[in-house]
């Protein structure tokens, strides 16, 4: 990949010049002589501007900006990757209606609402039974391939199996011409990529709601030995008003006999969400599912997949060797329920993973429940510290805790003298000077060093959790102690011996 060229040494020319040159006709004027130059009509300051932001990335990229080029790039792009092609429409019927693109069959053909290098799949309706259908069309360039049509169909068995109200079900399949087609429920709603894009990471009860409906789906769908092989964003359907999550898409499919036979060696799914044995070519089983369940819900809780790189081969073998970072890192507040769950799901051998998706079903409903559960506070991150960790904090704790009941006991103990009347300056010099006063200094000076000790020791044992004010009990107590111990002195100085009396 070619390197983009470095700023020119001259200074960035200024946003209003840039807005200048943006809508002078200097750019697209009679001033421009077509070669990328200015002519005569402009001044040398123009020219001069024109020529820096010629050679400058920088001054391009803000003039861009300013212009909204980079907006109205995705805007367009978008709104033409809605629309069909003459491609896509030309396997449609006459349509009976002019607001319509076309007819299959009985169902007439109202819009596109999602397309991949496969297939098509359309919002239709069932003139027969009056229902807005989905209707997924095999793509025209693919009708005569022969292993299309066989995975055509064997998305259709494998989805037929698996009937639950987690799964996008199937009605009937139907080939028009040499064209076949799925008839699906239709499910108004966007899938979760679509709304992660939107909006951005979702709330953790949300993804922890959406994981324990999608494997419900997923056991239904390996209770029936099918295992689904391409779980991602884009195939979790979210329906609106209803807060359901639906699975869909079974075209890479495969029962569990079929799985057996198939050659290792071939991989097949979408590269940021394969399990590592699916990555590296192996067969894979109904745990495949879950770990792409697992990268899944990192994507819905960070807004980004686990395994990023520039190329597909570079993310397959991140997959392979390298651990996620963890969710807790990228989102430090997190809960603990659901870095838990995903991290299990993610675990690189499967059979450390849950067992089943009904096990996983039941461990992120578990952790939906305790989420909800309310709760005065929490030490976001403490279960990162290993349980030998915990047990050492705990002992630096109680250390703390002993040397301030010492260091009370020596201050609270009772007392020769009692006081009453404020001190006079002679006696405050004398007391301040007295040998009892410069050994509490020096208690004082070794109470601080063994809280310094102590602090940097908590600090490095806990670096790696997450820092929440709230959640900072050692903070709190190291802090408060620290000031008792100090105004301690200042107490006893503010009361001078009036009379001495033995108690």
């Amino acid at each position: 990949m070619n390197a983009p060229p470095a700023p020119t040494d001259s200074p960035h020319v200024g946003d209003d010049q840039l807005r200048e040159l943006l809508f002078d006709d200097v750019l697209i004027g009679d001033g421009h002589d077509g070669d990328g130059h200015i002519g005569d009509g402009h001044d040398d300051a123009h020219r001069a501007a024109l020529d820096h932001v010629e050679s400058c990335p920088v001054c391009r990229e803000r003039l861009d900006a300013l212009s909204g080029a980079g907006e109205f790039d995705v805007e367009t792009r978008e709104l033409l990757a809605e629309l069909p092609t003459r491609d896509d429409v030309r396997t449609l019927g006459a349509a009976a209606q002019p607001e319509m693109l076309g007819r299959l069959g009985r169902y007439d053909v109202e819009r596109v609402i999602g397309s991949g290098g496969m297939s098509i799949v359309y919002r239709g309706f069932d003139t027969e039974l009056h229902r807005p259908v989905a209707l997924k069309v095999l793509a025209p360039h693919l009708a005569h391939s022969g292993p299309a049509r066989q995975r055509f169909g064997r998305e259709a068995r494998a989805a037929a199996a698996v009937v639950h109200e987690h799964v996008v079900a199937i009605h009937d399949v139907q080939t028009e011409g040499e064209t076949p087609f799925l008839v699906m429920n239709y499910v108004d709603g966007e899938s979760l990529q679509a709304r992660v894009d939107r909006d951005g990471p979702l709330a953790p009860v949300e993804v922890l709601r959406i994981g324990a409906q999608a494997a419900s789906g997923l056991e239904a769908a390996h209770e029936q030995g099918v295992v689904h092989r391409d779980i991602k964003p884009g195939n979790l359907l979210l329906e609106s008003g209803l807060e359901r999550a639906l699975v869909t898409d079974f075209g890479l499919a495969q029962t569990v006999d079929e799985a057996s036979l198939t050659q290792t060696g071939v991989v097949a799914g979408t590269p940021h969400y394969m399990s590592p044995e699916q990555a590296s070519g192996a067969a894979v089983d109904w745990r495949s599912d879950l770990f792409s369940l697992g990268s899944t819900l990192y994507f819905a809780a960070t807004g980004h997949p686990p395994f990023r790189a520039d190329r597909a081969v570079g993310v397959l073998h991140r997959i392979c060797r390298d651990a996620p970072t963890p969710l807790w890192r990228r989102r430090p507040e997190t809960p603990d329920e659901l870095s838990d769950v995903v991290d299990r799901l993610m675990t690189k051998k499967p059979g450390r993973r849950y067992a089943s998706a009904a096990e996983a079903h039941d461990a992120l409903q578990t952790a939906l429940a305790r989420l909800q559960r309310p709760r005065r506070w929490r030490f976001a991150g403490l279960k990162r510290l290993g349980r030998r960790r915990r047990v050492r904090v705990g002992l630096q704790l109680l250390v703390l805790t002993l040397l301030a009941l010492l260091a009370a006991n020596r201050l609270l103990q009772p007392g020769e003298t009692r006081w009453s009347d404020p001190p006079p300056a002679a006696f405050a010099h004398q007391a301040f000077y007295s040998p009892e006063a410069q050994q509490w200094r020096s208690d004082v000076a070794t109470i601080e060093q063994a809280l310094d000790r102590l602090e940097a020791t908590a600090a490095a044992e806990t670096r790696a959790v997450p820092w929440v004010p709230q959640n900072d009990p050692w903070r709190v107590q190291a802090d408060t102690l620290r000031r008792e111990l100090i105004s301690l002195p200042g107490a006893q100085m503010t009361h001078p011996p009036k009379n001495r009396e033995k108690p």
